[in-house]
């Protein structure tokens, strides 16, 4: 998962930190991620885990460390669930 998660980061956070060089508790923020590649983030991990972030995950400190992004991704609702739902 942790390996996914930085895979993702680095295609689409446009880090000026290598994310190879952050722990799993560093500041992504610090190390360059904007709002806008944030969102972008977001839909990559949404895309790759199949899942959807309810709206109350949809804030700044959520994906502001890998350890963050992680806790969320357990938080985040499964496609599969929301499809029986509809």
């Amino acid at each position: 998962m942790i390996d996914t998660i930085r895979r993702l980061v680095k295609q689409n956070g446009k880090l000026h930190t290598p994310v190879e060089a952050l722990s799993t508790t560093d500041n992504l923020y610090s190390a360059g991620l904007t709002s806008f590649t944030a969102i972008r983030v977001m839909l990559a991990l949404e895309e790759a885990f199949d899942v959807e972030f309810p709206p109350e995950l949809l804030r700044r400190q959520n994906f502001a460390s890998i350890e963050a992004i992680i806790e969320s991704l357990g938080k985040a609702t499964p496609i599969s669930k929301l499809r029986r739902v509809a």
